[in-house]
């Protein structure tokens, strides 16, 4: 809760025995990176929860993952801020990031690149093979 959103996003490394500079540089890439460049020092409840959302994710991409598990990334946000983290979304997709969005959201599922739909452990529905993309 006391922890502004760059030592927040730095915290992960330091059990990868980043160095404290490197942690701060690297933190501070991943919230530019998800547009909070201008928060940098702002603690948790002087976020929205859009903020706090893309704070989640700078944690995720500081550690420069292959890709990323975004559970239910948009869930108690409003409008606007769902629109945010979306835009995000395809941004980083746009950029090479692999992100999987597992949602029960309809409408956050169909604005996303491709869709599939599980239901008791077994794939009901793939968007990419209906378009004839393997998979």
């Amino acid at each position: 809760e006391g922890m502004s959103a760059v030592d927040n996003v730095a915290n992960g490394l330091l059990y990868q025995g980043v160095s404290p500079a490197d942690r701060r540089e690297r933190s501070i890439a991943a919230l530019e990176r998800v547009g909070l460049g201008h928060r940098l020092w702002h603690a948790p409840n002087h976020l929205s929860g859009g903020a706090r959302q893309r704070v989640a994710v700078a944690r995720a991409l500081v550690h420069d993952p292959a890709f990323v598990l975004a559970d239910e990334p948009t869930g108690n946000l409003d409008s606007r801020s769902t629109g945010a983290v979306v835009d995000l979304i395809h941004g980083l997709h746009a950029e090479g990031t692999t992100i999987v969005v597992i949602t029960h959201d309809p409408g956050i599922a169909e604005a996303l690149p491709r869709q599939v739909s599980v239901l008791d452990g077994r794939i009901e529905h793939d968007s990419a093979l209906l378009a004839g993309v393997a998979s």
